[in-house]
């Protein structure tokens, strides 16, 4: 007598979930898709075992008195007759309702990794991406089928892609409805499948995108484009293909939401005196106006050459952060000359005072990187 709890791999005392778990995990192992033919019977084994322990009734007649139970003769116009009428009202619409099962299936999502400077996300930048994934078999073009071939209508439930079981009980004839063996739900058969993809309707090859990177992304965001993913098994739709981004480190610029920031060194002499410096930026050469007695830290805006804004209008800024450069080594005549300036400034020896850390240098350089 069959142990259809051995069957699933269930305790007799398991819940219908685990019961229901435990079924789609050897159903999957066994399906012959995945098994081959030779895993047929074991197959139907495992389908027969839930039917019964998935219906609470049916289980407790099953533990009652095993398969002998299940078929023992029931008054066939008592409780049967009324299953039969139920079947045929309800169960029979409901599987013509809901049909043979599609042969398709979706093909899984994509994701590959693509390094950009902050030069590309600044401007936006167009790439053309290979990567290596399921793509359609040249050979059926989908189908899984032979060249020449096509499925075939299922000669066991006639394309209907469901059977039905009729099984005695104590309480009468039970009427079952279930996937057909034979098709496995689908309503066809494949009976000679493409021998380049092994009946899949896809092979391993690689594919190239052109994918359009626009201004503003940011490192870790990822980019869709819909339909360039993974092919579908047996004619299924692709799935989708993401793009990760990742933003490799600049040696001069650093991103601070859509703005860009450097850091120019002036001489004290240039901070003291003021002047025009030409910098190279990423929209080319730009001439900087540092005023006279320009502080260490100061901050000079340059609007308009930042990052362009991720789906808006415009760019951010570019913000120079001064850094004055004091001169660490003197000769002889250029100490002469500061000293002499510092007796003329009255500045030969300042008295000693610390500084508010609201206003010095630190809390200036500070407020300006945050604003």
């Amino acid at each position: 007598m069959a142990d259809y709890y051995q069957i699933l791999g269930v305790s007799r005392s398991a819940s219908q979930e685990e019961i229901k778990k435990a079924y789609r995990k050897r159903a999957r192992r066994l399906h012959p898709d995945v098994a081959g033919p030779e895993k047929v019977d074991e197959f139907k084994a495992v389908n027969e075992a839930y039917d019964v322990l998935s219906d609470a009734e049916s289980r407790r007649m099953y533990d009652l008195g095993g398969t002998d139970a299940l078929r023992g003769g029931g008054s066939a116009g008592g409780f049967g007759g009324f299953a039969d009428i139920f079947e045929t009202f309800f169960g029979g619409m409901a599987g013509a309702a809901r049909g043979p099962a599609s042969r398709g299936r979706r093909g899984q999502d994509s994701l590959v990794t693509v390094t950009l400077s902050l030069r590309d996300v600044v401007f936006g930048v167009e790439r053309d991406i290979t990567h290596t994934l399921a793509v359609e078999c040249e050979t059926c073009h989908g189908t899984a089928a032979a060249p020449g071939t096509e499925p075939v209508t299922c000669s066991e439930c006639d394309g209907a892609g469901t059977v039905q079981r009729v099984a005695n009980s104590i309480l009468g004839q039970m009427v079952t409805q279930m996937a057909c063996p034979t098709c496995h739900g689908f309503g066809t058969v494949i009976l000679t499948p493409c021998a380049d993809c092994s009946g899949q309707g896809r092979v391993r090859g690689t594919s190239t995108v052109h994918v359009q990177i626009p201004a503003g992304v940011e490192d870790g965001m990822r980019i869709r484009v819909a339909g360039k993913g993974e092919a579908g098994v047996e004619g299924g739709g692709p799935g989708d293909l993401f793009v990760e981004v990742r933003v490799s480190r600049d040696k001069v610029f650093h991103r601070d939401g859509d703005d860009l920031v450097c850091e120019l060194e002036i001489p004290m002499t240039a901070s003291a005196l003021g002047c025009s410096i030409e910098i190279e930026t990423f929209d080319g050469p730009v001439t900087v106006d540092v005023p006279e007695g320009t502080d260490a830290g100061h901050t000079i805006k340059l609007s308009g050459l930042g990052v362009g804004r991720l789906q808006r209008e415009g760019r951010g800024d570019l913000r120079v952060v001064l850094n004055v450069k004091t001169p660490a080594k003197l000769d002889d005549a250029q100490r002469s000359l500061l000293e002499k300036l510092a007796r003329m400034r009255g500045e030969e020896m300042p008295a000693a005072r610390l500084v508010q850390q609201q206003g010095g240098f630190f809390s200036k350089l500070r407020d300006k990187l945050r604003s």
